[in-house]
C-alpha cells in the first residue's frame, strides 16, 4: 500500500489529496471539496493524461494553433508531438476543425485559430 499526495488542478482550489493505493488502483482518496478532485485523483495515480497543445505548420507557411480535443496518457505524449511535428496543415484552417483524427486514445488533433 502507497500513499500518493496530489495537489488538484481540476478547479482553482488546488485541494491538497492523499490517495491510498493498493495494487494498481486507487482505494481512498481524501482531501479533495469536489467530486472532480476524487476523479482526477484517481485518474492521476492510475493513468495520468494531459491535453496537449501545440503548433502545425499550414501550406501558407503560417503556424496554426492546436490541441487534442480530450486528454491522451502521458506515456503517449511524445509519439503524439512526432505526429503533430511531420503534420503540415492544408489552408483554410478554422478552429475546431478537425485535423488529424484519432491521434491518440480516440483523441482528435483540432485547430484552435485559423488561418486563411
Amino acid at each position: 500500500m502507497e500513499k500518493v499526495h496530489l495537489t488538484c488542478v481540476e478547479c482553482p482550489m488546488g485541494c491538497q489529496i492523499e490517495v491510498t493505493v493498493d495494487g494498481g488502483r486507487a482505494t481512498s482518496v481524501v482531501g479533495n471539496s469536489c467530486p472532480r478532485g476524487k476523479l482526477y485523483a484517481e485518474n492521476e495515480v492510475v493513468c495520468p493524461k494531459r491535453v496537449v497543445t501545440s503548433t502545425v505548420k499550414t501550406t501558407c507557411g503560417a503556424m496554426l494553433p492546436v490541441k487534442t480535443d480530450r486528454p491522451v496518457k502521458k506515456t503517449e505524449i511524445f509519439a503524439v508531438m512526432a505526429k503533430i511535428n511531420a503534420f503540415v496543415a492544408t489552408v483554410p484552417a478554422h478552429i475546431g476543425d478537425v485535423l488529424i483524427g484519432n491521434i491518440s486514445d480516440d483523441a482528435n488533433l483540432v485547430a484552435t485559430g485559423n488561418v486563411e
